[in-house]
């Protein structure tokens, strides 16, 4: 028993930048003289391409859309071919793809280092250019993540045991890319340290902030020259730890 419409080379999914042209093909083999007809579909918008009864379509890339071919008989026999994305990246940095690009896995976008408590959501992040549309994984320390193989990898809860560094392959029939190596700390949230304080009555209260330093330069002694050095010393040290993100209370004398 024969199938009386067969398609032979199914169209493929594409990554590419906004402008970039290219042509999805579809092949087929029946009884009798076949008719195409493309559709497209952005959304939830399904429609019809006008004119577009070629076995192969030509496309300059403008929006992300979903593509799919029908194939009809002189016997009313139709078949379609799979759908087939086109996903189009409308910001791509200056230089990409290289002039000469022959569809080869391009990095437009690395994750990018992650802290994250204990229990909570995990989600990194990529995306690459290719013709074909190229296929993702996922690895920690160098190890395959097996059940991750989209552009974005999520952990709804995550442990302690996620921590570590993550990068992505994205490989197509042309070659493989790497993403750049980031790291991901899993850890509980660190408590602020509590700040004593007396008021002016003699009550002690407790007060909850980050970090803070606090400084002292004695310049004045009863029986000593005046010094100069702790002037400077405290301006120095203060600004080493407020670019460390302290909070700097600086006093003299």
């Amino acid at each position: 028993f024969l199938t009386a419409i067969a398609i032979t080379e199914q169209p493929v999914s594409v990554s590419v930048p906004v402008g970039y042209s290219f042509t999805l093909r579809c092949r087929a083999e029946g009884h009798t003289l076949l008719q195409y007809q493309w559709f497209c579909q952005h959304q939830s918008d399904c429609r019809e391409i006008p004119g577009a009864t070629n076995q192969d379509l030509p496309i300059t890339a403008e929006q992300t859309q979903l593509y799919t071919c029908r194939v009809n008989d002189l016997y009313r026999n139709v078949v379609f071919s799979d759908w087939v994305k086109v996903e189009v990246h409308q910001c791509v940095a200056r230089g990409l793809p290289p002039r000469l690009w022959r569809g080869e896995p391009v990095i437009v976008l690395n994750p990018t280092e992650q802290r994250v408590e204990v229990g909570k959501p995990l989600q990194l992040q990529c995306a690459a250019m290719g013709v074909p549309a190229p296929s993702y994984q996922w690895y920690r320390n160098g190890n395959l993540l097996e059940q991750y193989k989209r552009k974005k990898l999520w952990i709804t809860h995550a442990k302690v045991s996620d921590s570590g560094t993550y990068l992505c392959c994205a490989s197509n029939t042309h070659g493989e890319h790497w993403t750049n190596a980031v790291d991901v700390h899993v850890g509980e949230q660190s408590q602020p340290p509590l700040l004593c304080c007396r008021s002016a009555g003699g009550r002690m209260f407790v007060l909850a902030t980050g970090k803070i330093a606090l400084l002292v330069g004695n310049n004045c002694y009863q029986h000593h020259p005046n010094l100069m050095a702790p002037v400077r010393d405290v301006f120095e040290l203060s600004r080493l730890l407020e670019q460390l993100g302290f909070q700097v209370v600086s006093l003299l004398d």
